[in-house]
């Protein structure tokens, strides 16, 4: 037999990349054997089916093909800084239907660029392009660009939440607390509308955030990056709260780099994602990330997407942002109804898809009770179902993998979950919350 030689030798980042993460493990082991119509999908931040356009994009698609004049060369390449046509589109719903404080005068300041797979390829251009160092970030954290960080070398400080978003007293107090450490400083990243809370960061909190990254950049004598993620902000469907003002409104220094999306309101498959960013080396980089990642992202996607911006947007927000307020009702009164004696706190349902729960002493982390119920991992046939057939399984993202290990909220994040009404319909929804509510009480009984 012929000598094998050994494997080759990663670097750093690829030796991280071999312990995937807790939720991508999760998720894996779930989908194995995942019954569609049985089990029930809680833990996936999926668009619904329903909401997504296919007539608006086929009809885009005929649109671009047969007008070759104004979509050129759309099945070819494109270029680094995105399609003219899309650019010019999503400033056009920018102006008309984005975030308070913006203006022609704001966005001529500005360049806007669209990245090569998404607003995830965005962030991680970020990641490769900034200095390792500290990265600022709330608690509990979206966990996937969070684990990139990680991943790529960064040291993250969580700050918790309040009502108002990521807490500026404590971002503050943690700058404080650095001393000499807050030269490795590198970025701070906040969620408007957070994921996994579905905390909808307000209006002031916004401003107050800017004030202390630019006072902290003049006091370094160096630009800090405020990275801001906008993805679920044209989900905000609770009429009741005031309209989200651009974190860029208040930006004197050029440090806000407002970074945005179409998956969540028209289809993730586009992989459309876009950033508003101050001019600079930094912008200029990220230009050449996008085109070492593949010259653009796909440009017949981006002449689909700037002709259902121009067209079916309206109507298309409208539609979306009604299905899930409805959603976000019924789940919210099943919960208060059926889970309200074993709840703590509850957030989330004004924008976006997600509630996130605290239980008043109910573990969810892998391997509870609480878990094992779900799973129909008990032993017990009565609650797992025989072998052949088993019970419906319901699968959530457990406080524990939401939290910082090493925060304020580790504690309580072994009673919280992330509960997602996204992507399954109202029968599903309403059928695992009971399930949830038998978990509850089972898990008591044991105790």
């Amino acid at each position: 037999m012929a000598h094998r030689p050994p494997a080759p030798s990663l670097s750093a980042y690829g030796e991280a990349c071999l312990t995937t993460s807790p939720v991508n493990r999760m998720m894996a082991d779930f989908a194995v054997d995942f019954r569609d119509d049985v089990d029930i999908n809680l833990g996936v931040g999926y668009v619904n089916e329903a909401t997504l356009p296919r007539d608006g994009v086929r009809q885009g698609l005929d649109a671009v093909l047969q007008d070759p004049d104004h979509y050129r060369a759309a099945l070819n390449y494109g270029g680094p800084t995105g399609s003219r046509n899309l650019l010019d589109s999503l400033r056009r719903w920018y102006l008309r239907h984005g975030p308070a404080g913006v203006d022609e005068g704001l966005l001529d300041t500005r360049h806007l660029l669209i990245g090569p797979n998404g607003a995830t390829s965005l962030l991680e251009s970020f990641s490769l392009l900034l200095e390792l160092g500290i990265v600022f970030v709330a608690d509990p954290l979206y966990y996937i660009y969070c684990d990139v960080l990680q991943r790529a070398g960064f040291e993250l400080i969580a700050i918790p939440e309040d009502d108002e978003g990521l807490s500026a007293e404590g971002l503050r107090r943690a700058i404080d607390e650095l001393g000499e450490r807050a030269r490795k400083i590198r970025f701070v990243y906040v969620v408007t509308v957070h994921n996994p809370t579905g905390t909808v960061m307000t209006n002031r909190r916004r401003t107050q955030i800017v004030d202390i990254v630019s006072d902290l950049s003049r006091r370094l004598d160096r630009q800090i990056p405020l990275l801001s993620d906008r993805a679920y902000e044209d989900l905000i469907h609770d009429d009741s709260l005031e309209r989200p003002r651009s974190m860029m409104a208040d930006d004197e220094i050029g440090i806000v780099y407002e970074i945005g999306t179409v998956s969540k309101t028209m289809a993730p498959a586009l992989r459309i994602g876009f950033v508003f960013a101050p001019p600079g080396p930094l912008i200029g980089a990220l230009a050449q990330r996008t085109s070492d990642a593949g010259f653009s992202a796909p440009l017949i996607n981006q002449e689909i997407s700037s002709w259902l911006l121009d067209h079916l947007i309206d109507e298309q927000v409208q539609s979306v942002n009604d299905g899930y307020r409805h959603k976000a009702r019924c789940v919210g009164q099943w919960l208060h109804d059926r889970l309200g004696p074993h709840l703590q706190a509850v957030t989330g349902g004004q924008a976006g898809f997600y509630y996130y729960l605290t239980f008043a002493e109910t573990t969810t982390t892998i391997g509870s009770a609480f878990s094992r119920y779900l799973s129909r991992t008990t032993g017990q046939v009565e609650i797992d179902g025989p072998l052949h057939q088993r019970h419906p399984r319901v699968v959530y993202i457990p406080g524990e993998f939401c939290v910082h290990p090493h925060g304020q909220l580790a504690e309580v994040g072994q009673r919280q979950l992330r509960l997602s009404y996204g992507f399954e319909e109202l029968g599903q929804l309403d059928a695992a919350i009971g399930f949830m509510a038998e978990a509850c009480a089972w898990s008591s009984s044991l105790y």
